[in-house]
């Protein structure tokens, strides 16, 4: 029986792997590399048509960063570096033979290049003016003219106000423990403060096409969770888009942006900012990164989720899933040694694993992930025309002038009644909001109650500004055979402006036939016999006597 349960896993195995586009070249769970997408680049560094992995390594919990060199599966060449890397490429400097490529590496405000994976050259970003409160204040430090706490005090106000941002030294100070800030002050007060970012906000992620010399556009994903455009010669971001979450990836495909959200979404967006399409993720998104097929002239999306899969898209469309033995945070696809589809993925616990797409493997999109839903291609059973529907279709086309009119006449008469039963309301006042502006009041009656006896509040409110109203009185009219009320008529207070004054009286039912009327409510001035307002409250049917 064990024999059979090997033979049977075994065969569902090699299923599986005769079922999947990939082709298991390498996983090493202790290869101990720590980095994001951004920083791994495929070059052939040395000319000889091998093609190596560059990684910019973290290091363990973000400490000892190190640049490494792999061929296949093993380290070719380990060097340190002195900041954690931000992003690595590769590109060309020389245009005779043999073309190898460079190295560069951003870290911090510098990019470091390496040819023949040594040193060769270090470019600084061009520094932004300070602040020159700020500017001052680190020179009153230098001075000993003020103390740290001061210092923090009055920087914390300068970011609160200024228009310009604080250096990046200066925000670092006001990140510190009180017990840091006089070694910190000492170690950089004789340094000059340097600002270098110029978005609204702090880029994370960058995708640049075009050519630098011709024309260029360079998308930035910042923390506010904007995108900006910016085109060549251009100051100021030409575009925006707005999203509605953090972006945790950025990757372009031809004319598309490709935008990851941690509300686990992806989004395409043109490069003048409309969206074009959402696709909602089964797990959260933790890097993106681009794979292009030259040979088949694809182009399309791959994401690695926290679930332990790589999803692979094109536009909308799912084309592949990859399920890996452990989370994966960093992906790069391209030739690799002298393979040209190669996939690289780094994991979560440090480990490393190589992927190589079998030859014979076509991406075919999933059924029912993009296009029209099948339901549109089903025709629908429309009925017959009927010889009535025939003859009415000929009545409208021979008589559309004359329907019309009809249609207008009525109109006009249906507006013409609304407009003097509006005009009568008003002249008996019988809505509830008086219209003239020497007493601006508002009647709202509210009935309480299951019978025989009711409660019934009238709400009468001052709606003017500033004039109170005095004199006036409350009078009910209804039939005595069906109800008893103890007041039928007395006086209101002085009436406030915007207070809302509840007036309470009691009903009593003397009907047992199960039968209601309607009981008039009206506001009237002392002197005059018009209302000034009035009500008719629809009495219910007294359930009490009914029971009884």
């Amino acid at each position: 029986m064990a024999a059979a349960s090997s033979s049977d896993s075994d065969s569902g195995r090699a299923e599986s792997e005769a079922s999947s586009k990939w082709l298991d070249a390498h996983y090493d769970p202790m290869a101990n590399i720590h980095t994001f997408s951004s920083c791994l680049a495929l070059a052939d560094l040395h000319g000889d048509g091998e093609y190596k992995l560059v990684v910019g390594d973290l290091g363990p919990s973000g400490q000892h960063p190190r640049l490494k060199v792999l061929k296949g599966p093993t380290v070719l060449t380990e060097s340190p570096l002195p900041a954690l890397p931000a992003a690595a490429a590769t590109f060309l400097m020389e245009q005779h033979e043999p073309r190898t490529p460079a190295l560069a590496l951003a870290s911090g405000p510098c990019v470091y290049v390496y040819k023949n994976l040594k040193p060769y050259f270090k470019f600084t970003l061009p520094q932004l003016p300070p602040n020159p409160l700020e500017q001052d204040l680190w020179n009153q430090v230098k001075e000993d003219r003020i103390d740290p706490l001061t210092l923090k005090e009055m920087l914390e106000g300068i970011r609160e106000k200024a228009e310009v941002p604080l250096s990046v030294q200066s925000l670092r100070f006001l990140q510190l423990e009180l017990s840091e800030m006089e070694a910190f002050v000492s170690q950089h007060k004789s340094k000059s403060i340097k600002r270098q970012m110029s978005l609204p906000s702090v880029p994370v992620f960058l995708e640049v096409s075009g050519q630098f010399d011709v024309e260029f556009r360079l998308a930035a994903a910042c923390r506010n969770g904007n995108i900006y455009i910016l085109r060549r010669d251009s100051k100021r971001p030409k575009y925006c888009i707005e999203l509605s979450a953090q972006p945790v990836g950025l990757v372009r495909v031809h004319k598309v942006l490709v935008v990851g959200s941690n509300q686990d979404t992806l989004h395409g967006f043109t490069h003048k900012g409309k969206k074009l399409w959402t696709v909602q993720m089964p797990a959260a998104i933790l890097t993106m990164n681009l794979l292009e097929q030259h040979s088949r002239s694809l182009q399309a999306v791959m994401a690695g989720l926290a679930n332990g899969e790589v999803h692979i898209y094109h536009d909308k469309a799912l084309l592949n899933v990859i399920r890996t033995p452990d989370v994966v945070t960093s992906l790069c696809f391209g030739r690799y040694g002298r393979e040209d589809n190669t996939l690289i993925m780094t994991t979560r616990g440090g480990g490393l694993i190589i992927k190589i797409l079998k030859r014979t493997a076509v991406f075919v999109e999933a059924r029912g992930e993009a296009g029209p839903p099948p339901a549109q291609a089903m025709k629908l059973n429309v009925p017959r025309k009927t010889r009535l529907y025939v003859d009415q279709t000929l009545r409208e086309r021979d008589a559309g002038t004359a329907m019309h009119r009809t249609f207008q006449t009525d109109l006009y008469l249906l507006r013409l009644r609304a407009a003097r039963a509006y005009v009568q309301a008003l002249e008996s006042s019988l809505n509830p909001v008086s219209v003239t502006a020497r007493e601006p009041l508002k009647l709202h009656a509210v009935v309480q109650g299951l019978g025989p006896t009711f409660k019934l509040t009238l709400h009468l409110q001052n709606t003017s500004t500033a004039r109170p109203i005095l004199g006036l009185l409350v009078c009910f009219l209804y039939n005595e055979v069906l109800y008893a009320l103890p007041r039928a008529f007395f006086k209101v207070p002085l009436l406030v402006p915007g207070l809302n004054y509840p007036l309470e009286t009691f009903v009593e039912s003397l009907s047992d036939k199960g039968i209601s009327d309607i009981i008039k409510v009206l506001v009237l001035r002392e002197g005059q016999s018009a209302p000034l307002l009035s009500a008719h409250i629809n009495m219910p049917v007294s359930e009490g006597l009914e029971a009884a």
